[in-house]
């Protein structure tokens, strides 16, 4: 039998009122002063209104058992997520400045922590790409002075050997704040980032580069951000975990010497890696460099001929103000011979910081030996595996361990469990985990808490550093992100049924599509799950494989095709990555999208205008085919891999008001075959993992054009920005 909800009351105080009053004449017809000066009408207003009282409490009985079921399932609230930022320091102090790791930095009142050390130095860096250039021909209208600049390189060369050709390049420099276009290093000619660094404010390089010596060992924070675009499928690797680990790509990080080998050959010096939190280059971090100890291993190459400058294994060249700053060249490189892609932002003394801040030690209560004792910390929202939870015992004070629960607990394991949204530590019952006994102190040692949407601020935002530094200035080149509110109740009231049914593991295709849901930090508009689908070789039938693709749900720069970026794609992977099986090789790819060309011929009914049908056509259409909910043909978005069928379209547009019927063939529609590279007309079939992007629609009165798509031609290719070089005059 269905289950039956209880019918509550909901009547307020008038409407108490007036029923009493309505029955006054039923049940005394006597009584015939009905106002409010009446004693009797004051006994009913008060008896109004403790009813009205009684039933908000009635009413309150269903929400607070739903609470109680959240309790009695221990499913407790999602906490907030932190936000994450990089944020590059600078300073003109010769020594350079120690900022700790844990300091806080600021923006307005919102707190960030510093995840990695860092000794601010007092320089700045330009990070170049050698990107591939035509060469200059005689014959070209006003190249006359970079083809004879040309000729005087290759002469300076003093010619090529057989197996040698001659690359023109350009630098192509990696904008400073990180607001500009990225910079392509897959058309960097020897595929290096070359990295200059140069004194900052006043301070003579030759002095800097002693004081380096003197300091010795010193380490150089670079940080690092590549283009947020969703990496090409190559670039996809298996998410995170145990079992499932891709090797970093190795990357050898060199500096000049300013020492010049055999025929003018300059030598470099291996640089040791101390830290390196890009993964090789492959994503948003920080690496740290120690620079060599002594002063020979490090400097500017110094040319007998200018026109050498450049070429061949030697550094790129700068403008004479920024040479005259050049304290020395770092240069990295794949050893695979892999490039590095689109790089966003390469910047120095730079660290890593999280929205949170560090509480002290704090004294929880002591032992009772009862089971399940609560206790609670004086700060909510405690960050993941950053409790430090001690209790006092025969020996002193000892570290208790985490979990998620007490089901697998024996009668000694010194275990606690933590609701990190509420701030609140659970102990055993003392047959699953061991309770403190009476008398036993319990304090939290250490801990870490914060986090909501509001600590995503802008570039620039964060501007503060802590008051116990000086001489530094800070500031976040890119904005924050991650950042996600605690989850409400509603929202917690609502996953119930899902996490009956899955655990909080990844096991069936609806289980990887909403847990991707509800990745905390970012918002994910739509997520599909293709098993067996490997995005590498298309194959749909690989065993232990699974593939998540997401959506997310905007995208201002592509609002037909919305394409997630890195960060969306890496925080899926890493939330998924924890409740996946250890068997299974997942991956988190964005959507791929085939372009379609849609044309309709209607015959518009009477009484309608042609500018609004044609309006109302175009607008079901584009709905229909969108691959965001609440649109397309079911209100989930287009179905990955379904086919753009005429027929379908048709049917679509003919439930539009104001269309009596489609004239001639009604609607037709191409496809964009991206190997024959001409728009195909008919039935557009899509693979397992793309959907449909409306390129071009038009709604004509009269008979479909029978070639959509012709006008657009091929899609135009992404543009890459060129430098406009600037000859220097010679004196």
């Amino acid at each position: 039998m269905p289950l039956r909800r209880p019918i509550l009351d909901d009547r307020s105080y008038e409407q108490l009122r007036d029923e009493l009053v309505r029955r006054i004449p039923i049940y005394n017809p006597e009584w015939t002063d009905h106002n409010p000066s009446d004693p009797g009408i004051t006994l009913l207003e008060l008896f109004a209104f403790l009813g009205e009282n009684l039933l908000y409490r009635f009413n309150q009985i269903p929400e607070s058992t739903r609470l109680e079921y959240l309790q009695l399932l221990q499913i407790p609230l999602r906490p907030a997520q932190p936000a994450r930022a990089l944020v590059a320091m600078s300073t003109e102090v010769l020594n350079g400045v120690l900022v700790e790791k844990g300091t806080e930095v600021k923006a307005g009142k919102l707190v960030f922590e510093t995840q990695t050390e860092v000794t601010v130095q007092p320089v700045s860096v330009q990070a170049v790409a050698k990107a591939v250039r035509p060469c200059p021909a005689a014959d070209e209208d006003g190249e006359s002075e970079v083809f004879d600049s040309f000729l005087r390189v290759v002469d300076a060369l003093d010619g090529l050997d057989a197996d040698e050709a001659a690359v023109c390049y350009e630098n192509e420099t990696v904008p400073e704040a990180g607001d500009g276009l990225p910079v392509d290093f897959d058309t960097a000619v020897d595929g290096m980032l070359w990295v200059a660094v140069l004194a900052a404010g006043d301070n003579d390089p030759e002095e800097l580069r002693e004081k380096f010596v003197k300091n010795a060992p010193v380490l150089l924070n670079l940080g690092f951000v590549p283009d947020p675009e969703p990496p090409a499928a190559a670039d996809i690797y298996p998410c995170p975990g145990p079992g499932n680990e891709t090797p970093a790509p190795a990357v050898q990080w060199q500096i000049s010497t300013g020492r010049l080998a055999d025929e003018g050959k300059p030598v470099y010096q291996a640089l040791t890696v101390e830290g390196d939190s890009t993964r090789g280059l492959s994503r948003e971090g920080v690496l740290r460099l120690k620079l060599p100890r002594e002063s020979a291993d490090m400097g500017v190459f110094a040319l007998d001929d200018p026109d050498l400058g450049g070429t061949g294994d030697l550094p790129p060249q700068l403008d004479e103000e920024t040479e005259a700053r050049l304290l020395f060249w770092l240069r990295g490189f794949r050893l695979d011979e892999s490039r590095f892609g689109k790089v966003l932002y390469v910047g120095v003394n730079a660290a890593e910081t999280t929205q949170r801040r560090t509480a002290r030690t704090e004294f929880l209560g002591t032992g009772t030996g009862q089971p399940g004792q609560e206790y609670r910390l004086v700060h909510r929202q405690v960050l993941v595996d950053t409790l430090t939870l001690e209790v006092e015992g025969p020996d002193g004070w000892e570290a208790w361990a985490e979990v998620d629960g007490f089901h697998a607990s024996t009668e000694s394991d010194r275990h606690y469990r933590l609701d990190s949204e509420a701030g609140r530590v659970t102990f055993g019952n003392g047959l699953q985990g061991y309770p403190p006994q009476l008398g036993q102190r319990i304090r939290a040692r250490t801990y870490r808490y914060g986090g909501g949407a509001e600590g995503n601020v802008p570039a620039g935002a964060i501007n503060k550093l802590s008051g116990l530094i000086s001489g530094v200035e800070v500031s976040n080149p890119l904005a924050a992100h991650n950042g996600a509110d605690a989850e409400t109740v509603d929202q917690a009231l609502d996953r119930i049924p899902g996490e009956l049914r899955r655990r909080d593991r990844t096991v069936t295709r609806n289980d990887f599509r909403e847990l991707s849901l509800q990745t905390p930090g970012v918002a994910v508009g739509r997520a599909e799950c293709l098993p067996l689908f490997h995005p590498h070789t298309r194959h749909a039938e690989a065993a232990g494989v699974v593939s998540v693709v997401v959506w997310p749900k905007q995208d201002a720069v592509h609002p037909n095709a919305p394409i997630p970026d890195r960060n969306m794609l890496h925080s899926v992977c890493t939330w998924l990555d924890r409740r996946r099986l250890i068997t299974t090789e997942l991956y988190v790819i964005p959507p791929r999208y085939r372009k379609v060309a849609v044309s309709v011929g209607v015959k518009v009914r009477g009484g309608y205008g042609m500018d609004a049908v044609r309006h109302w056509v175009e607008l079901v259409l584009r709905q229909y085919l969108a691959p965001l909910p609440p649109f397309g043909p079911s209100g989930e978005g287009w179905p990955l891999g379904r086919r753009v069928h005429g027929p379908e379209l048709q049917a679509a547009a003919l439930q539009v008001a104001g269309v009596e019927y489609l004239e001639g063939e009604g609607l037709t529609v191409a496809g964009w075959d991206m190997e024959a590279q001409r728009w195909v007309n008919g039935t557009v079939e899509l693979e397992l993992d793309e959907v449909p992007e409306l390129a071009e629609i038009t709604v004509l009165a009269g008979p479909p054009s029978d070639t959509p798509g012709e006008a657009l031609g091929p899609p135009p290719p992404v543009r890459t920005p060129v430098p406009v070089p600037v000859l220097r005059e010679e004196c």
